[in-house]
This record gives structure tokens, C-alpha cells and sequence, in this order.
């Protein structure tokens, strides 16, 4: 704290007080959490056996899980070759994400694929873990890996088990216990406080006696406190991701059947959180069957997708126009989804993104236009976080909105800071057409601009036409300037291949497997293909981005139209 000291003072008045306080508080709590009086009392009621079996619903990998049982552990695109019954734990990771990853117990799930091998395999790292790691440890006992491991040790426990001694499934069962002790005990904050809460009682589910029981109804509790305030009414997560509300239902769900399992009556507000987040995944789900990119998430496998929705019965109704501050416009072919409000607020914004007005594009069940795909787990700098790298406008050399760094990123987390915080969303339905009327004031403190964007949809044509536009709100603030540079970005799928006419303005784009492409025209000053990368599965791939580019005059602003269009005439002659 003492060396934190002058880099917090030179924070802005308010951010820098709650940097002190949050400190103040995580020492106090670290210096607590690591003494052995709180170790002690981790360890009462001890659990009487085992329980429910919670199953979770995400799909895994048994190639995955063949590699792990081989001593081959790869995440987050590094490698570590421990050999058949190798110890990972004895030996410095190759990066923090891999470590995170690996104490996380992700491998868990798939190594379970592998049959009775695989079981006993799991039994016999999680012994190891708990010889090393078990007793304490600041790192591997980190809330956000500590949540992870905890559920995924709950769903494995009686698998693994089946393969242990009576004094190390008493053992296995103890540490369950423990961990879930600890996590329900942590103060750090509201952004993740359902997703603790909902691993503390899945693995109070699985534990037998008043260990158990205790442990399913506090986390039960705290989940019925946290949930409303996670979940919105129309089932939307507080930090504004697609995917965090997908893992979350992934995460009620398997809950849902654990307390049944035991014979506990879910409570109210856990039902309507899961039925809430059931209609946003569906609301999400675009014709590929994964997620859009936006706010810290990732697209998603279809199939993983997919698991969430097995029970879900609302296949038949409509899909609603928009949810979260997202709107859907629908062609024949095109689909066209668009961030529609700011990002999340404070400790909710540690994941959100700087990208406001950002859209997605499909045309069938193929990705075009997209966004960056960053994610928490991504391996890719926060630096992703900003407008560049969204399909959408920037104005200038600043983006409207950064992570914090540093120390402040330190202690408050890498939340957004100077972010847009009003959005104007309006939609109309007609006839002959679909369109959004977009602006966001993210520019306006630097230069006095409003970024305007207006999305409409011809359902004759199936075309896409768009126009971006700055206008003037006030005097500028730039110090003599009376022009300023703007570009609007489309990021391109990896799949999309991307040619330019002879014009040197229009641009063909045609994704993988599509026999005719999408013509991109525009009015732009100059056009540029420029390199560009996407996320999958947290892990880099080359793309294109098409960038449009303009000046604009701060007293009188300026526009971009464009159009996206069938490469041939449509309907197509008969």
C-alpha cells in the first residue's frame, strides 16, 4: 500500500478515493484471508460425504482431455509437457493466463471425457493440487480463479471419487468445503458476486451433511441478494456481455438440477434469472448459432451454445426487435445487430469495451462484418478494449473511453474510464423497411462532435445502408483546430475474403463458401484494406478490416454513406 502511495495520488479526486478505499480494503481482507485463525475456520462442519452430483451442461473436449491424460497441457496459447502422471504443479507456468487457466481446473471437464482413465487421472492432479495449493495460496486462491475451480471440482467430485480411498474422497470433500467457505467470504465487489455465489452452492449441493446444508442455504442467499442486481428484467447481464449471460445460465442450470437432486426448492429469484437469461441467449443467438462479439465476449461454438438451450421453449416465439441495450434489424439474408447503448458502469465496466455504435453483420449463417472479439480470456492486450477495434466510427487520434492502468487498474480493476455515458437509440418499422437512428456524445468533450449513425434495412432489395456523420453539439475545444480526421472500420471475418473494384472505393467481400460476394460502396474520401485480427476461442487470427476515411469540420461536422448490396442483381434474373 505504502508504494502504491503517490502513483494513487496523481489519480483524478474520485477514482483515486476509491482506489484508496478498495486497497485499504483487499489488505485488510488479504491480510485476514492468510492468516491461519481464518484457515481454521474454513475447516467447520466438516462434510459427511457426498451429495448431489451437479452436471455441467458446456460441451467438452475429448481430445482435450486424451492430451492432459499424455502430460500435455495447453491453454491460452502456451504449452507445458509435464509426460504421462507428470506434476504441472511443481514447476513455473509460461504465462499468467496458462497458470490461471490451469488452477482454474478447465482441463477437468475434458479430461473426465477420457473414461475411467481419466477419472483417475483427475483424482490423482487434485491430490497434487491440494498438497501444494490446498493449504493456501494468494494466487491460485484468487476469487476469479478460486470461483472456476470450485465449480468445476464440485461437478467432477463424484467421478473422481469413485476412484479414491475413503481418507481421500474425505479429503477431496473437505477442501470442497473449505474453498467454497472462502469464496463465499470474499468482498470484491459486485461484478462477479452471482457467479461466486452460484459456485459456492453448487458445491454445498454436492456435499453431504450440515457442511452441505449450511453451504447451499447462505450461497442460496447471497445469490437471491446478488442476482437482481445482476440480471435485468429483460435478461440482459450488468456488464452488457452476451457471453457472461450465457455462462451464467450455464451456471443456474446446473444448480437448478443439484438442489433438485437434493430435494431443495429453488428459490423465486433464481428461476426468474434463469427463465430472464434463457430469452437473452435466445435474443443473442444470430443465424450462425453462436454470440455476437461485443462488450467483452466472445462468438461462442455453436454447439457450446446450444447446450444452454436444450430445454429452452421459447424456440417458436419471435425474437424481440432488442434486448440490453442491443438492436436486431433482419433482411432476407442479412442480419444486423447493433450496440445500442453505453458500456457498463464502474466495477461492471472491468470487461466492457470502448466501441460504442459497434455493429455486427451475417449474411445467412456466415459472420462478414464484425468486431475485435476480445475477451477476458483472450491473449490479446487490453488495448483491444477501444473503438479501433470495432466496426464503427473514430474520430481523431483518442479513443471515446480506455481501460484504466496501472495502479488504478491494480487496485480498482481494468475499468473503462471516459467512456460515452448517453446513447440515443430510436427504431422504426415500416413497410418498406427497418431502420435504427444511432448517436452517442462520447467525442463531444474533445471536440464538441456527436457521432451519428443511421442503419436501415430495404427488405426488397436486401440491402444494408448506412450513414455516419458528426455534428456539431459545441464550441470546440481543440485548441484552433478546424479539422479533424475520422475513419469508420469494418472488421472483416477471417472466412470473408476482401477485393477492391478498380474505383478504389467500392470493396468486394465474399465469404468461405458463398458463390457471390457483398459489394461495400461508399461516398469515403479514400478507402483502405488494412490488417486487422479476430478472436476465437481466445486466441488470435488474421483479418481485414475495410477503413473509410474522412475529415471533419468542427464547426460544421461531416458524413459517410454506404451501402452493403448483393453483388448481383436481386432477386437474380429467372
Amino acid at each position: 500500500m505504502a508504494d502504491q502511495g503517490p502513483a494513487l495520488a496523481r489519480l483524478p479526486g474520485g477514482l483515486a478515493v476509491m482506489a484508496v478505499a478498495a486497497a485499504v480494503r483487499r489488505q485488510l481482507h488479504h491480510e485476514w484471508t492468510g492468516s491461519s485463525l481464518h484457515r481454521a475456520t474454513l475447516t467447520h462442519p466438516r462434510p459427511e460425504g457426498l451429495a448431489a452430483a451437479p452436471i455441467d451442461r458446456r460441451p467438452h473436449d475429448e481430445q482435450a482431455g486424451l492430451r492432459v491424460m499424455m502430460g500435455d497441457f495447453v491453454f491460452a496459447g502456451s504449452a507445458m509437457h509435464v509426460g504421462p502422471r507428470g506434476d504441472p504443479w511443481d514447476r513455473p507456468s509460461p504465462s499468467r493466463r496458462f497458470a490461471v487457466a490451469l488452477h482454474r481446473f478447465v482441463w477437468m471437464g475434458d479430461l473426465l471425457t477420457a473414461g475411467p482413465d481419466g477419472a483417475a487421472e483427475g483424482l490423482r492432479l487434485t491430490l497434487e493440487w491440494s498438497r501444494v495449493f490446498g493449504g493456501w495460496n494468494s494466487f491460485a486462491w484468487r476469487p476469479e480463479i478460486l470461483e472456476r475451480r470450485l465449480f468445476n471440482l464440485a461437478c467432477a467430485v463424484h467421478t473422481i471419487c469413485d476412484k479414491a480411498s475413503d481418507a481421500e474422497a474425505g479429503a477431496i470433500a473437505l477442501d470442497l468445503a473449505r474453498q467454497a467457505r472462502h469464496l463465499l467470504a470474499n468482498v470484491e465487489g459486485p461484478a462477479r458476486a452471482a457467479e461466486r455465489a452460484a459456485a459456492a452452492a453448487v458445491a454445498g449441493a454436492a456435499l453431504a451433511g450440515k457442511a452441505g446444508e449450511r453451504l447451499v442455504e447462505q450461497a442460496c442467499a447471497q445469490l437471491e441478494r446478488t442476482l437482481p442486481r445482476t440480471v435485468a428484467p429483460d435478461g440482459g447481464h450488468a456488464s452488457r456481455s452476451p457471453q457472461a449471460a450465457l455462462e451464467l445460465l450455464f451456471d443456474l442450470l446446473t444448480l437448478d438440477a443439484a438442489l433438485m437432486q437434493r430435494g431443495v426448492a429453488p428459490r423465486d429469484e433464481m428461476m426468474r434469472a434463469i427463465d430472464r437469461l434463457a430469452g437473452a441467449v435466445r435474443f443473442f443467438t444470430l443465424g450462425d448459432g453462436g454470440l455476437p462479439d461485443f462488450q467483452g465476449g466472445e462468438e461462442s461454438r455453436a454447439a457450446y451454445v446450444a447446450a444452454a438451450r436444450v430445454e429452452d421453449g421459447g424456440g417458436d416465439r419471435p425474437i424481440p426487435s432488442a434486448r440490453n441495450g442491443y438492436h436486431r434489424l433482419e433482411g432476407k439474408s442479412l442480419q444486423v445487430v447493433a450496440d445500442a447503448a453505453p458500456p457498463a458502469l464502474g466495477p461492471w465496466s472491468v470487461t466492457a469495451c470502448a466501441q460504442p455504435l459497434a455493429i455486427e453483420v451475417l449474411v445467412g449463417r456466415q459472420r462478414l462484418i464484425v468486431n475485435g472479439g476480445w475477451s477476458p480470456d483472450a491473449v490479446g492486450p487490453p488495448a483491444l478494449r477501444v473503438a479501433d477495434a470495432a466496426s464503427t466510427a473514430t474520430l481523431g487520434d483518442l479513443s471515446c473511453g480506455e481501460p484504466l492502468r496501472g495502479v488504478a487498474a491494480s487496485v480498482l480493476g481494468p475499468r473503462l474510464s471516459g467512456g460515452c455515458r448517453h446513447v440515443d437509440a430510436y427504431r422504426h418499422e415500416a413497410e418498406g423497411g427497418r431502420w435504427l437512428e444511432l448517436s452517442h456524445d462520447g467525442w463531444a468533450p474533445r471536440f464538441g462532435l456527436r457521432h451519428e449513425r443511421r442503419l436501415y434495412i430495404d427488405p426488397a432489395t436486401d440491402e444494408l445502408r448506412g450513414e455516419d456523420s458528426f455534428t456539431p453539439l459545441t464550441p470546440p475545444d481543440a485548441k484552433g483546430r478546424k479539422f479533424v480526421p475520422f475513419m469508420v472500420r469494418f472488421h472483416l471475418h477471417p472466412d470473408v475474403r476482401v477485393s477492391r473494384a478498380n474505383d478504389r472505393k467500392s470493396v468486394l467481400l465474399r465469404a468461405e463458401g458463398q458463390e457471390t460476394g457483398w459489394w461495400l460502396r461508399n461516398d469515403a474520401i479514400e478507402v483502405e484494406v488494412e490488417p486487422s485480427i479476430y478472436f476465437q476461442q481466445g486466441m488470435p487470427r488474421r483479418t481485414s478490416q475495410v477503413v473509410l476515411r474522412g475529415q471533419a469540420r468542427l464547426d460544421s461536422g461531416a458524413r459517410i454513406r454506404w451501402k452493403l448490396a448483393h453483388a448481383e442483381a436481386w432477386p437474380p434474373p429467372r
